[in-house]
């Protein structure tokens, strides 16, 4: 089955330099060369479903319509058993805050992380279980209308601590503790984390379905 040629460009449906950072070297193997749809002049797509699945289909769907190009997306974030599995998709804004117009996307960002955190230890308070996964599906498209959509997903097992622990990360790292490394997310090197995380198991599974599915690499 044809796929895009190895020298083709995968429009990466998110404007985020450090993710096409990270997905280029988790998918270089392939031969494939990512640019994010803000390079493109692509605005970003709606995200209304419930499910990673649908939302990372939507993404993937939205870039390769406007760029006409095979397109690649992302939906990630963490589930809390304790919570019925959330903030699942909503991860990112969990905690509801305001914008302020003056400051820039990196302190808007770590103010939200910091009200996301802050949220999820009020919910967690007395809970019986606090295991909790990160979770990221990927989706890749040939086309807008791929009926063969690559669907990888990822998932990053360990348990919320009661206080922060760790400098590193971003999000809800510094409360994720990981078992297998005897610290949080936010506790271990950026190299072990890109190995062990749950966008790196995805990211192989995704790598091994493009060369099995679209011959690639």
């Amino acid at each position: 089955m044809a796929g895009p040629h190895p020298a083709h460009r995968l429009v990466l449906a998110s404007h985020n330099a450090k993710k096409l950072k990270e997905l280029q070297a988790l998918l270089g193997a392939t031969g494939v060369t990512l640019v994010t749809q803000g390079e493109l002049g692509i605005a970003e797509a709606e995200e209304p479903h419930a499910t990673f699945v649908e939302n990372a289909l939507a993404k993937a769907r939205h870039a390769a319509a406007a760029s006409g190009l095979p397109a690649i997306a992302d939906d990630s974030g963490l589930c809390v058993d304790a919570l019925g599995g959330h903030p699942g998709v909503q991860s990112a804004h969990f905690a509801p805050i305001e914008r302020d117009p003056a400051e820039d996307r990196e302190t808007h960002r770590a103010r939200q992380d910091a009200a996301n955190n802050a949220r999820l230890l009020t919910e967690l308070a007395g809970a019986d279980s606090r295991r909790a996964r990160f979770v990221c599906t990927l989706v890749a498209l040939r086309s807008a209308d791929d009926p063969e959509p690559l669907i990888a997903f990822g998932r990053w097992e360990g348990e919320i601590l009661t206080a922060r622990q760790g400098d590193g990360g971003f999000g809800y790292d510094p409360l994720m503790y990981i078992p297998s490394q005897g610290c949080s997310a936010a506790g271990m090197a950026a190299e072990v984390k890109n190995r062990l995380s749950h966008r790196a198991l995805a990211a192989a599974q995704m790598v091994t379905l493009m060369r099995e599915v679209w011959r690639l690499g």
